[in-house]
């Protein structure tokens, strides 16, 4: 992520703090994380990550490859 968190590099819109859902197709199964928190280009409605957030969702996404999940949808939280 830039360190410029106030500007959207695709549109120049603002950048606030807001949610997203992020959705992942595994091939063998679908994850849909609801409720992300992310920064929300309030112009073009785009969402960036924090490095944080990226690796709790990679957490998620790594067990449901794990346990064969062909369906998952949940709601954001911290994983640790």
């Amino acid at each position: 992520m830039s360190d410029d968190k106030g500007r959207c590099p695709l549109c120049g819109g603002e950048k606030h703090p807001g949610t997203t859902t992020f959705a992942v197709d595994l091939k063998s199964g679908v994850v849909v994380v609801r409720d992300v928190p992310a920064l929300v280009c309030s112009q073009c409605g785009d969402a960036w990550l924090e490095d944080p957030v990226a690796e709790g969702l990679q957490k998620i996404v790594d067990n449901a490859r794990c346990t064969d999940t062909e369906v998952s949808v949940t709601r954001w939280r911290h994983v640790a």
